[in-house]
């Protein structure tokens, strides 16, 4: 039987105990129930108490419960002493559960990283430790297995469920060539895949690292609570001392009533609503975001997004997929366009270029290359070959002109290609790297929620720059940025932000690392971004997409909102009731409200952001 299980039967047989004694007439077996049930849910707070006392740990909620409820019994209150024993063990099991239910939360996230690998060896499959497996090795993944490590398909096809990398429920479809990443459940074909990263450097292991170093990195707010309790419970047992004796030693009174309004003063005093719920808000706002695809390295860049108030984007793979897509089609009078996008995508048809392999795409046939010979690579200017028998060139507009074909210079944003087919001018197409199908709508929502200030830093052109900034509707943009460049406009913008303000960087690649150090906040688009990226940064987005930064975002302000909360109704019901009991205006039944009650308002309350998804 688990801990959890235990801690809830001694809880009912002890409410058993305890609610039998008011049916019970006869005061002596009425003192043995509520004492059998004072001992059966008290007895390991009161050894609690005692061993830390034996280690000079005397100020906590063990010795505060203990000296309470001990105080009540000495003064022949056993219904009060118990009861304050039993419902401060209801409001420890209701912790414990929702402690248990975060953990489950993001132990289902954890629960990534396969116990073996499948290996062929002497035309058998075999399991070995994912551990043994290098860089270079093939492995097999069966229908149902978890993928082992990071690799590349080179046989086989098939649907993989990311959920557990990215949040997302649909499937997703793998083909030879694809980049395939450790972590995902392999639903129904098998796969061949190589492996391209060891296990401790693969994305399920990284995964494992950044949660389970997340709770070390705590909140202003967790940072504070250690702090206040430290100093917090001397000081009301100092008090609750102060409260036994000077009156009566004062107003010449007896000694009892003042001893019991001393003990309710510290049964109120008990930190516990703060000490267990201002942690356990932030550790269920890291669970929703990780649930969400949004893996938060620590709870102090969790409440440090909620400030927000700069947002500076990377451009190329960040806001845009980093891919060259035809967007335009520009072919000349007389010039089919089905034509044109052919010639261009046989002309090509040997090339890896990043240019090439879009074009080829937008040409969606299988191209034979029979019909392709004499290619040429013109350094600079672009590509030349023969199709069909024929000259056919392709590349920049210096290449028309050098060639002496009269071409059209074309005017819009982007890459330009420029064809020719027998010294005729066919037309051109114009490919700029495809902006991500969120980025606007994710822009947009940030600016709503109150972001005060949006830009966008970039390497690339000034015009292809200020095209997707102006698309996006950016505050600002900067074109043709080196790395330091970047790292010194973020100085600069550093300097523009209030004195609670962060600034939130969010990049993909390698020259991004040192801007996403040096930002309040770094954000890695985790799915395609290096690793360098994603180590140098405080929050991962493991699918890449924008929309995701302003999920991260309504989770952290949801959290703050709710650590808020908490905060506002343990300090107003505890100094309320406190100042109620020293005036013996409050028994030990509200004093039992104003601690375990409220202790168990604020779990409850905290426990609401699991099921927040922004």
């Amino acid at each position: 039987m688990d801990k959890q299980k235990k801690q809830l039967y001694k809880i009912i047989v002890a409410l058993i105990l305890f609610f039998l004694g008011f049916f019970i007439k006869n005061e002596t077996v009425q003192s043995v129930l509520y004492l059998a049930a004072y001992l059966l849910a008290g007895y390991d707070v009161l050894l609690k108490a005692v061993k830390n006392i034996s280690k000079g740990k005397v100020f906590d909620e063990n010795f505060l419960m203990a000296i309470a409820s001990i105080g009540s019994i000495i003064l022949s209150d056993y219904a009060e002493g118990a009861a304050v024993m039993l419902f401060y063990q209801v409001g420890e099991y209701f912790q414990s559960y929702a402690v248990n239910k975060s953990r489950k939360s993001i132990g289902d996230l954890m629960d990534i990283c396969p116990d073996y690998a499948n290996i062929e060896k002497d035309g058998q499959i075999i399991q070995v430790d994912p551990d043994d497996i290098e860089i270079g090795n093939e492995i097999i993944v069966k229908p149902g297995e978890k993928v082992p490590l990071d690799g590349i398909v080179l046989g086989g096809n098939s649907t993989l469920d990311t959920s557990a990398l990215t949040g997302e429920s649909v499937p997703r479809e793998v083909y030879e060539g694809d980049e395939i990443l450790s972590g995902c459940i392999n639903l129904n074909g098998i796969l061949r895949i190589k492996v391209t990263k060891e296990f401790d450097e693969s994305t399920a292991a990284k995964i494992l690292e950044l949660i389970e170093n997340a709770s070390s990195e705590k909140s202003k707010a967790e940072n504070f609570i250690t702090v206040f309790a430290k100093y917090y419970t001397p000081i009301v047992v100092t008090c609750a001392l102060l409260l036994a004796v000077l009156p009566p030693l004062i107003l010449d009174e007896a000694f009892g009533s003042w001893i019991y309004r001393a003990l309710i003063f510290l049964v109120i005093s008990c930190p516990c609503a703060l000490v267990i719920s201002i942690p356990l808000g932030f550790f269920g706002g890291i669970g929703a975001a990780s649930s969400s695809g949004v893996l938060v390295k620590g709870s102090n860049y969790l409440e440090a997004l909620s400030k927000s108030e700069i947002m500076v984007f990377d451009k190329t793979g960040t806001l845009t997929k980093g891919v060259f897509k035809v967007e335009e089609v520009n072919n000349e009078d007389g010039v089919d366009a089905d034509e044109l996008i052919e010639t261009t995508a046989y002309a090509e048809a040997f090339s890896n270029h990043p240019i090439a392999l879009s074009v080829k795409e937008r040409y969606g046939k299988d191209i034979d290359n029979n019909r392709v010979g004499d290619v040429k690579e013109l350094a600079g200017f672009g590509v030349k070959a023969i199709v069909d028998e024929k000259e056919v060139l392709v590349g920049k507009y210096a290449l028309m002109r050098e060639n002496n074909i009269d071409a059209s210079e074309a005017d819009s944003i982007g890459t330009v290609l420029y064809v020719s087919k027998d010294g005729k001018f066919l037309g051109s197409l114009v490919l700029r790297d495809e902006i991500k199908e969120d980025s606007k709508e994710a822009l947009k929502s940030l600016k709503e929620a109150g972001i005060r200030k949006t830009v966008m830093l970039t390497g690339d052109k000034k015009e292809i720059g200020e095209y997707v900034g102006k698309e996006l509707g950016l505050d600002e943009v900067y074109t043709e940025l080196l790395p330091i460049d970047k790292v010194n406009k973020v100085k600069e913008l550093m300097d523009k932000k209030s004195e609670n303000g962060k600034l939130v960087f969010v990049g993909d690649g390698l020259n991004d690392a040192p801007v996403l150090t040096m930002a309040d906040i770094g954000i890695a688009m985790g799915g395609l971004g290096s690793d360098a990226a994603i180590e140098a940064s405080d929050i991962v987005i493991m699918t890449d997409e924008p929309s995701k930064i302003m999920t991260g975002y309504k989770i952290s302000k949801k959290t703050l909102s709710i650590v808020k909360e908490n905060i506002f109704i343990a300090l107003f019901v505890k100094i309320g009731v406190m100042a109620l009991g020293a005036l013996g205006l409050a028994n030990m039944w509200e004093a039992i409200f104003a601690d375990v009650g409220v202790a168990v308002i604020a779990i409850l309350n905290s426990i609401r952001v699991l099921r927040y998804r922004g």
